[in-house]
């Protein structure tokens, strides 16, 4: 979280929820979602909007199918924003530059390079320079939320998600955070929150967790947590987002469990050890390392008991319109049999509206 910020933040949890006024309303927060749709016009979009209005999801995930032109972005934009004035959503896309990025020249979008070239032609200080322009296009297009900067460390030179399209900085921690700060610096200068990722560290694997289950036990090392250590201590930090990582050191009473549903990787190690208080998010949940091992159901509950503030789907595997709904029900039914998961629901609806009110 910011600094300036903690009053506001201390001030919502003295307090009632100032802008939900029941349970689905704060659960609703908690879904980020992927849609179909490349216009405001398109009856796909229309339920999305219909969904911000009605209080009943927290905000969308672009993908590069959604992208046909900058002005049909900006008009899809405009219309999520209008939906929910007083708690705008969350409009989020994955811009890093390199092989990841949603805007492309293709629509007349300046694109930037890899992260791995930034770094090594660039110092940080030309490097912020660089993602300041990145980031005042983004805003320009109507986005509140980038997921990035990668905060991994590329320790393993034939990593299949990570060293592949040079999406880290470097194998050093220090680099890795003097790029990070840069890339969520030039970020915050224009209003987008960032969300640093993927914790706690997917720079080390030998496996791709969009195909399927990653066990990190003999390869990861706690260095790969240095870069989250110091941007949460130096209070930048907007959102963390949680990979879908095993390593067996934190499997005790959670099984074979992902970081992205235990409770020892995002409540023990990220809230407790490195002193996180701000959104967590999770990565995509239709991954293969969630989808082939997890039901919808146990996906959602175990998620949130584990500490998750956001639950993020892409709805590319699922594919069907009512994911969301489904998803709420999920979170509602669960809290109207379990007290302490309302409880979990109404923390995590207090950081998101904390960080939501901090947006431009």
């Amino acid at each position: 979280m910011r600094p300036y910020l903690a009053t506001a933040f201390a001030a919502l949890v003295l307090v009632a929820p100032v802008h939900a006024a029941t349970i689905e309303e704060m659960a609703g927060q908690m879904i980020v979602i992927g849609f179909d749709g490349t216009s405001a016009d398109d009856a796909s979009v229309g339920a999305i909007v219909d969904e911000l209005a009605a209080g009943r999801l927290g905000g969308v995930m672009y993908l590069k199918k959604n992208v046909t032109s900058l002005a049909n972005v900006q008009a899809m934009n405009e219309a999520f924003r209008a939906a929910s004035p007083d708690l705008p959503p969350f409009i989020t896309l994955d811009q890093e530059g390199g092989a990841v990025e949603r805007l492309t020249e293709d629509v007349g979008f300046t694109e930037i390079p890899r992260a791995s070239v930034i770094a090594t032609q660039n110092d940080p200080a030309a490097a912020e320079a660089i993602y300041a322009r990145m980031a005042e296009g983004i805003a320009e297009n109507g986005f509140t939320v980038n997921f990035g900067p990668v905060a991994d460390l590329n320790t393993n030179p034939n990593n299949q998600v990570i060293a592949k399209f040079g999406r880290a900085y470097g194998a050093d921690p220090e680099t890795v955070i003097a790029y990070d700060r840069a890339f969520i610096n030039a970020h915050h200068s224009v209003g987008l929150a960032t969300a640093l990722k993927h914790f706690p560290g997917h720079g080390s694997s030998t496996a791709d967790s969009h195909e399927g289950f990653v066990d990190i036990s003999k390869t990861w090392d706690e260095a790969e947590l240095e870069p989250y250590r110091e941007l949460i201590g130096e209070g930048v930090v907007d959102m963390v987002m949680v990979g879908h990582l095993y390593h067996d050191t934190y499997a005790d009473g959670d099984g074979e469990t992902p970081s992205s549903l235990s409770s020892r990787w995002i409540e023990g190690v990220l809230r407790t050890d490195l002193g996180f208080d701000g959104v967590v998010i999770s990565d995509d949940l239709e991954m293969g390392a969630i989808r082939d091992h997890f039901t919808l159901e146990e996906t959602v509950i175990e998620g949130v008991k584990a500490g998750m503030d956001i639950l993020l789907f892409s709805n590319t595997g699922y594919q069907r319109p009512g994911l969301s709904g489904e998803v709420l029900q999920i979170l509602v039914d669960e809290a109207a049999s379990d007290p302490e998961f309302a409880q979990r629901i109404e923390q995590s609806y207090r950081r998101i509206v904390s960080l939501k009110e901090s947006l431009n």
